[in-house]
């Protein structure tokens, strides 16, 4: 009899530790942006070091965010992260932080002179690149890598976007871009986007009136014959109505609950938003 007493209670040990952990996930890693799946509607995942986390999954469900430490994503040290994802030493060093990553139109690349390293930058700089225009929070434009369609458009909220033209360089790209500033924005207003406040426009009738509004060197790649339209459609259960933004080395302890997924941000129920790819660089403990 006692025997089965010490059985059955070491059965019920077992279940409950197995409900905790069911209940309980941990997860430990270092921010990096989310990783997305063009569905409809987008699916998010988090890699973290001992697994992925199914971000669509977490809807309706209470998670906690605790910063540990810094990790840049190049040297990997414990320094503050100054600027994507880098300590500023490496910001300033490495190729991935070139100034041409946010001014295209300062690539080099193509004239084969180096700015930090030519090898990088001829492989990045010298591939096809879409000028565009999409829908976050008001008409935007902007470049891209080809390989990056549609990712690029999902990172920033967009909920439509047409291609205008498919350079053969990063610089033709961004002196296209340059010239479409005069009459377009090239930044999203991330907290109308957040908020969903996002006018109707026709981006078909504005592509067709641009062209002329390119400079002559990209006329030529100008997307002839194509209408087609990107549609978005996030994971969002409630919009924000005022918007609180997470500052992790504020506040290194967070929980609430998850109500929707847009760009690269996380909404909560109590209107607190958490911009991932801002915190590049973090390590943190995520629990759901």
């Amino acid at each position: 009899m006692t025997i089965e007493i010490s059985l059955v209670d070491s059965i019920l040990v077992i279940f409950m530790k197995l409900k905790i952990q069911k209940s309980m996930l941990q997860f430990t890693g270092v921010l990096k942006k989310m990783i997305t799946e063009f569905n409809h509607p987008i699916d998010y995942y988090l890699v973290m070091e001992n697994g992925f986390i199914h971000l669509n999954e977490l809807l309706q469900k209470e998670i906690e965010i605790t910063f540990e430490k810094y990790q840049c994503l190049n040297c990997e040290s414990d320094k503050p992260i100054f600027r994507q994802g880098f300590c500023q030493s490496c910001f300033y060093a490495i190729p991935q932080a070139g100034e041409w990553i946010m001014h295209p139109e300062l690539s080099t690349a193509h004239l084969d002179i180096e700015d930090r390293d030519l090898a990088y930058e001829q492989r990045i700089q010298l591939q096809p690149h879409i000028v565009y225009l999409s829908l976050s929070s008001e008409i935007k434009v902007g470049v891209t890598r080809k390989s990056q369609v549609p990712e690029r458009w999902i990172d920033q909220g967009a909920v439509q976007a047409i291609e205008i033209a498919e350079v053969p360089n990063r610089y033709l790209a961004g002196i296209a871009e340059v010239a479409l500033k005069d009459f377009y924005a090239d930044k999203t207003n991330w907290q109308k986007m957040l908020k969903n406040d996002i006018p109707l426009v026709d981006l078909v009738s504005e592509k067709e009136r641009i062209k002329s509004k390119l400079p002559k060197e990209v006329q030529e790649y100008f997307v002839e014959n194509t209408h087609k339209t990107y549609d978005f459609h996030f994971p969002i259960l409630k919009y924000p109505d005022k918007i609180s933004s997470l500052n992790l080395t504020k506040t290194p302890q967070f929980k609430g609950k998850l109500v929707g997924i847009k760009g690269q941000y996380l909404i909560f129920e109590d209107n607190t938003v958490f911009n991932v790819r801002n915190y590049e660089g973090f390590v943190v403990t995520i629990q759901v």
